[in-house]
């Protein structure tokens, strides 16, 4: 399947309370790096390789979501507001996303199998994209089609090396030979998100059902029944669980290198 054909799933509905701080009063996907929510960042990074539509599985404060697409201009343009008629006229424009955005409602406690099952109604070929919405990395989403097709099994998954929280020194006898800043963990693979699946991954949830995850009762299935490929990524991933991961991503954005750009 050509990839202006796919969908990409997006999960946009846990409540990400290790960032609270934030979380409070917006769900994390909208959390901004550089003045963008970082659901933004993640759409564009698919659509630089050709997807250009997007089902948002909605849950904690998802009309927060629904408010920033309905209104995107009146979020990202300069605004002359006349207070004694309340009319709005926008000043010159904004770069408009070439994309279409499908916001679905799937429960404000549903778990992420639970979720994409619900928004499957939605997707109209077989196979698709899905990740979650806290997520960035520097992957080629081209590749990672190319993996899953070539397998030819239900689930793809995208593997990669979670970046260490500490400086990696390398010491020969009393003298540091070379440090690195956080640098990628060189051993060891975790899930990153950044899967293609087909339907009938998800086959044995039915959209009634709100307690089914995504990483306990469908990957491992598919693992167990030889359906799962994988997709190893060595470069750059990042997820954004604490408000430190946050600052990060914003210095990076700041600098003109963020890698996911």
């Amino acid at each position: 399947m050509a990839i202006a054909d796919m969908e990409a799933v997006i999960l946009a509905g846990g409540m990400g309370t290790r960032l609270r701080e934030e979380t409070d009063i917006r769900p994390k996907p909208m959390i901004e790096i550089g003045g963008l929510p970082i659901l933004v960042h993640i759409m564009r990074l698919y659509r630089r390789f050709g997807v250009k539509r997007f089902i948002v599985c909605l849950g904690y404060k998802g009309n927060v979501i629904r408010d920033y697409f309905v209104n995107y201009r009146l979020h990202n343009a300069d605004l002359e507001i006349d207070l004694s008629t309340s009319a709005v006229r926008v000043l010159g424009d904004v770069a408009p996303l070439d994309f279409t955005v499908t916001l679905v409602e799937t429960g404000a406690d549903a778990l992420t199998g639970s979720r994409i099952a619900r928004a499957l109604k939605h997707v109209r070929g077989d196979t698709f994209f899905a990740t979650y919405g806290d997520g960035v990395a520097d992957i080629d989403i081209a590749s990672l089609l190319d993996t899953h097709t070539r397998s030819g099994k239900l689930g793809t998954v995208t593997a990669v090396h979670p970046p260490s929280r500490f400086g990696e020194i390398d010491i020969e006898g009393h003298e540091v030979r070379t440090f690195r800043e956080k640098p990628q963990i060189a051993e060891g693979w975790i899930n990153g998100g950044f899967m293609v699946l087909r339907k009938a991954a998800l086959a044995s949830i039915s959209p009634s059902d709100g307690a089914r995850s995504l990483e306990v009762d469908v990957l491992p299935k598919l693992a167990a029944d030889n359906q799962l490929a994988v997709h190893r990524h060595g470069g750059f991933w990042q997820c954004m669980d604490t408000y430190r991961d946050m600052t990060l991503l914003n210095e990076m954005w700041a600098s003109g290198k963020a890698p996911w750009a």
